[in-house]
């Protein structure tokens, strides 16, 4: 979990700044997504897009209550 201190530099960042966090951040990580078995690899990659489809669709969620409270 972030600190308090991480999350407010995290929301000063421009879109820019953080775009480029990103970016290093894959690249640093892009080796070890990419050991093992092709069978290993497919379901790392898999695990990763259940975990961002769950997250678009809360956030999706969290944006409809929001508008029927408007």
């Amino acid at each position: 979990m972030l600190s308090q201190q991480q999350l407010e530099q995290y929301r000063q960042m421009t879109p820019s700044e953080r775009l480029s966090l990103s970016l290093r951040m894959l690249r640093e990580q892009w080796p070890c997504l990419m050991e093992g078995s092709k069978e290993r690899v497919d379901r790392k990659f898999a695990l990763l897009n259940q975990q961002n489809d769950e997250r678009n669709q809360a956030l999706l969620a969290g944006m409809a209550r929001l508008r029927k409270t408007q």
